[in-house]
């Protein structure tokens, strides 16, 4: 290129993935996840990452095989590998085209065969994204403009028809979300250090000020700290130190010795234990290739990013010494721009606040994630809560169109959707899908967007149809599923500690129909019900509601105890406050009985507990009944994750697998929309009701971010009576209740 060029717009896409260079700068990765039937594109101006002269585009494209246990599980790959680019590059006029950089056989391209993706685990492995690699000098320096490519071969074009244009990645379509962010950060310190160089030293390097030096025929391990729990690209330069190994752990926090006898998982306590406490993880390994100098040195970057909060960095040199030029990451996740903010007068909420934030916005890449360190695939359960926290705090429904669009194309023939999805394989939990209908009800709340519930709608009579089919002789939900891995679908609940032994499911399910499926199918009637009234189904609206009413009377009549306590199924002994709070959510049970039910489930004992999972319904239903005030003491698992010195919110107080589960966000939700009391009450906001909760605080303030704008309120209590004085600016024309 002779001058600057102002544009260079491109298309770009893969299958599987890909990461795109220009001139040994990262400038975008993609692309969005699609699945069988609908592929993305991206469109980038790659103009600010040229020069004067000549310029490398290179492209990295990862083709995971078609064995679904063979790649990553959120990841879709077709028959059909390859890369699509469309490309122009226009000079200073904008008039005259430079250059045509479509794919075609100018291109040159070649197969990496050193680095394999082992599964993280051997049960369950979603991820396969980690590496066993090695440095290649073939390869040195690829990504530049320099770089001899002359032993390559051309890339080779696809004719006309032998991509069907009807099904991925021939059905391509343009990206629907943003573009992830990246932002460079360095780590914050050591945690642990045994090696020969002091801990100034170690961080002078990791602020970019020196240069590590491990001996030859040395093993030397480090633990550096990145402060909190972040997801980032690894960026690691070295030269010298030919035939090393580098291992680099990535951990979310530290562990004790002792393993739960009931989850089979670590116990953990202060997260930071470096004294009583292991790391345990998931391991990159990098073998040197010795090739590298101190001006041009041997890179390594993991392909996917990481999730971590502590790196070990555990390196076994041999015959040469090793040098470290730079170890560093980048930042990344979904553009959430939070904009509510609330303060109240008791302080812990701050940090809570901070942990739930934190913990939401980790949970957010391409789809919304279950957990970024062991899965980072999107369940429907964990996605209704995340998308309702999204709202809270950002009236941002980008990736939650996305998340309604992916979860439809999920749906079986029989009518329930994959419980996970994008998902490569089969994943079914019979009650999530009753939870999609909630998202589609949330989005009519906050967007009032007819044109989306009527694309959808079909999606909701389906779910609704699978269960209407599947009720047994006394009208409940029959047994649908089971344990998991032990039956055909996983009739998961909640991480109960009581229900740890079956998998999260209630023990009744183990032998016949649980109540919570049954109770989970009024709600979705209802909640559709309501959906079709809003888009004018009348009849429809009407129809679910009797199905609605049918269900209630056969709960009730199976499945109360003597003593007024829903049982977990019929003729089953055991009760839980699951039961009771969505008997209070769907009216099975009266104002008074679920007051009596739920307030038995607090004081006594012998009831199996909402965990973090499940806390949003609980705190519905302590709202409904007018028993805010209980909500108080529930906080405190988040206080304790606080005193152990979390930094996002854990899976389950008992099940604390993840460190790192966005369903644990309910702060998020919990201060503006109840403490505060701001929420829609009609479809498209509408009208927004204003109720705070003052039970057991002496003041809060914030503002709200709605779609229809910013909502104000400060409310104080009185100090001489026991009154409230609040205050309430919006937006004019937005109506307040």
């Amino acid at each position: 290129m002779n001058e600057k060029a102002v544009s260079a717009e491109i298309k770009i896409s893969a299958d599987t993935r890909y990461k795109l260079y220009v001139n040994g700068r990262l400038a975008e990765v993609g692309p969005s996840r699609g699945d069988r039937e609908v592929w993305y594109y991206d469109t980038i101006d790659i103009a600010p990452f040229l020069q004067i002269g000549k310029n490398a585009i290179c492209v990295i494209v990862l083709r995971y095989p078609i064995e679904s246990k063979l790649g990553n599980h959120g990841l879709f790959r077709n028959e059909i590998p390859g890369l699509y680019f469309s490309g122009t590059i226009a000079d200073k006029d904008s008039k005259e085209i430079n250059l045509d950089i479509s794919a075609d056989s100018n291109w040159k391209c070649m197969i990496n065969r050193d680095i394999k993706f082992p599964p993280e685990e051997e049960r369950f492995a979603p991820l396969l994204i980690h590496e066993v690699s090695k440095g290649d000098e073939a390869l040195h320096g690829w990504l530049l403009p320099d770089y001899d490519d002359g032993s390559w071969e051309e890339a080779a074009s696809y004719k006309k028809g032998i991509i069907d244009e009807a099904i991925s990645p021939g059905n391509i379509n343009p990206r629907t979300i943003p573009y992830m962010y990246r932002k460079s950060r360095n780590f914050t310190g050591l945690l642990e250090n045994e090696t020969d160089k002091s801990n100034e030293e170690w961080e002078s390097f990791l602020n970019g000020n020196a240069i590590i030096s491990i001996p030859s025929d040395s093993k030397v391990r480090v633990v550096i700290d990145a402060g909190e729990e972040m997801t980032g690209y690894l960026h690691l330069e070295v030269y010298g130190g030919k035939k090393s190994c580098i291992s680099i752990l990535q951990s979310e926090c530290y562990v004790q010795d002792e393993v739960s006898p009931i989850t089979k998982v670590p116990v953990k306590k202060d997260r930071l234990d470096v004294k009583n406490g292991h790391l345990t993880g998931y391991v990159d390994v990098y073998k040197v290739g010795g090739f590298g100098t101190a001006d041009k040195p041997e890179v390594y970057d993991p392909y996917f990013f990481r999730t971590f909060r502590m790196i070990e960095l555990t390196i076994e040199t041999s015959d040469e010494d090793l040098h470290i030029k730079a170890f560093s990451y980048e930042e990344t996740g979904y553009p959430l721009d939070v904009v509510t903010k609330v303060e109240t007068s008791d302080n812990d909420f701050a940090a809570i606040w901070n942990i739930s934030e934190r913990t939401l916005k980790r949970c957010m890449h391409e789809s919304y994630e279950d957990c970024p360190f062991y899965e980072q695939l999107q369940y429907v359960m964990d996605t209704r809560a995340q998308i309702l926290y999204t709202y809270a705090v950002s009236a941002d429904d980008r990736l939650a169109r996305k998340a309604i669009d992916d979860f439809a194309r999920s749906q079986r023939s029989n009518g329930l959707l994959n419980s996970s999805y994008p998902n490569v394989n089969a994943n079914v939990i019979p009650g999530f899908s009753i939870y999609y209908i909630l998202i589609l009800h949330d989005h009519m709340m906050y967007f009032g967007d007819k044109k989306l519930i009527r694309r959808y709608i079909f999606v909701v009579d389906k779910i609704l149809d699978y269960f209407d089919r599947h009720l047994d002789k006394n009208g409940l939900v029959e047994k649908i599923g089971g344990k998991l891995m032990e039956a055909r679908y996983w009739s998961f609940i909640d991480w109960a500690v009581e229900w740890n032994p079956t998998t999260g499911m209630p023990p009744a399910g183990l032998n016949g129909p649980i109540t919570m499926e049954s109770l989970l199918y009024v709600l979705g009637l209802q909640k559709a019900s309501e959906l079709m009234e809003y888009i004018g189904r009348i009849d429809t609206a009407s129809e679910y509601l009797d199905r609605a009413d049918r269900m209630k009377k056969a709960i009730r009549h199976s499945c109360m105890r003597e003593d007024g306590m829903l049982a977990d199924g019929p003729g089953s002994s055991d009760a839980s406050q699951h039961g009771q709070v969505f008997g209070v959510l769907t009216g099975v049970l009266s104002q008074e009985e679920g007051r009596k039910n739920l307030l038995r489930t607090i004081k006594g004992s012998g009831f199996a507990q909402c965990t973090v999972a499940m806390r949003f319904y609980l705190f519905r239903a302590l709202e409904e009944l007018e028993l805010y005030e209980y909500t108080r003491d529930y906080w405190d698992s988040w206080k304790n994750m606080v005193n152990y010195r979390c930094t996002t919110s854990i899976e389950s107080e008992d099940y604390s697998r993840s460190e790192c589960h966005a369903w644990g966000a309910l702060a998020l939700y919990e201060l503006p929309s109840a403490i505060l009391g701001v929420r829609p009450i009609e479809p498209g906001c509408g009208k927004i009701i204003v109720r705070p909760h003052t039970e057991y605080l002496e003041w809060a303030r914030g503002t709200v971010k709605l779609p229809v704008g910013e909502i104000e309120v400060s409310w104080e209590k009185s100090q001489e009576s026991e009154e409230c004085n609040i205050s309430i600016k919006a937006p004019e024309g937005v109506k307040i209740v």
